[in-house]
């Protein structure tokens, strides 16, 4: 049997998968609002306590569990080789404490090196990283050798893949577009890292309350039914998100990308052909052929991320 942990930013899903089968049934999948109170531990007893409460479902002990894979939202850093998590979404010490909007001062949270000493086997992964590899070998993305996969949700997180190598980096955080930046920004466009003015803090489904004063799905709904408003903003939010793509394609000559993440997932058919319009409007010498594709997986592609770590 092995773990599977999927952590965003909203949410923390846990799963147990059977051993030695591919994309098997997940058993006894729970979710939690993620914490963002307490030690800077509270993710790691979080995850564990979860893992017990479906090991105890499903009639098995720790010791029982092969390997245990997590997908968690990043930027990541390395203490002693284990990863721990800096991720602004989590995170409320990156912005500075005149900035944060969360109710803590965490800047890196120990993750691995907790969940292996009472688990064993502990794999992490970037969440965007195991869903394209998920993507890759499940869904919307087999047998492609130059893609991407792009979480719009509460952050924006990017999986690269080249020549059939999935792009990882010194610290496991290539592909973190979300955090590049767009414009200078206005004054309500700040990141939980502190950036003003990137990805993320223009699009992200944390930001568009903030800018908008409605949440995407509001937003969306509105835009469907002609108000101009909504139809601007919605606008304004695939022009930033697909320019986004359209320079993963520029700089990496990408074949297709799949997109996933709640804001992406719940108004795809609204969406893509905005997004798709936005990479295939410009040079098409790069980008002829090149498809925006919703994730494969859908909604279980967070589940099916955490159980490509493990696997």
């Amino acid at each position: 049997m092995r773990a599977c942990i999927d952590i965003g930013g909203t949410k923390i899903a846990v799963a147990l998968a059977p051993g030695g089968t591919d994309l098997a049934e997940l058993m006894v999948r729970r979710s939690e609002p993620t914490v963002k109170e307490g030690p800077p531990d509270a993710l790691a007893r979080q995850a564990l306590r979860m893992v017990d409460a479906a090991c105890a479902e499903a009639g098995i002990s720790r010791a029982q569990l092969q390997s245990t894979g997590v997908a968690c939202c990043g930027p990541f850093a390395l203490q002693d080789g284990f990863v721990e998590v800096s991720t602004p979404n989590i995170c409320g010490g990156l912005p500075g404490a005149d900035r944060s909007l969360l109710p803590n001062d965490w800047t890196r949270i120990p993750l691995q090196a907790p969940l292996a000493e009472a688990l064993g086997t502990v794999h992490v992964q970037n969440d965007a990283v195991a869903a394209l590899v998920a993507e890759r070998r499940w869904g919307a993305l087999q047998g492609l050798d130059h893609c991407a996969y792009v979480t719009w949700s509460t952050g924006v997180g990017v999986g690269l893949c080249v020549d059939g190598r999935v792009l990882r980096g010194k610290n496991g955080n290539a592909g973190h577009a979300g955090h590049s930046f767009s414009s200078d920004g206005p004054p309500d466009a700040t990141c939980g890292c502190g950036n003003v003015g990137d990805v993320e803090s223009l699009v992200a489904g944390n930001a568009i309350p903030r800018r908008w004063g409605r949440d995407a799905s509001d937003l969306v709904g509105a835009a469907r039914a002609g108000e101009a408003a909504a139809v601007d903003a919605v606008a304004q939010m695939c022009r930033v998100l697909g320019r986004m793509l359209y320079n993963l394609v520029a700089t990496l000559d990408l074949q297709r990308i799949s997109v996933g993440g709640s804001v992406f997932l719940h108004h795809q058919e609204f969406l893509l052909p905005r997004l798709q319009a936005e990479v295939s409007g410009h040079l098409p010498s790069l980008t002829s052929g090149v498809q925006v594709v919703p994730a494969g997986l859908g909604h279980r592609v967070g589940d099916c991320a955490a159980l490509a770590v493990a696997s």
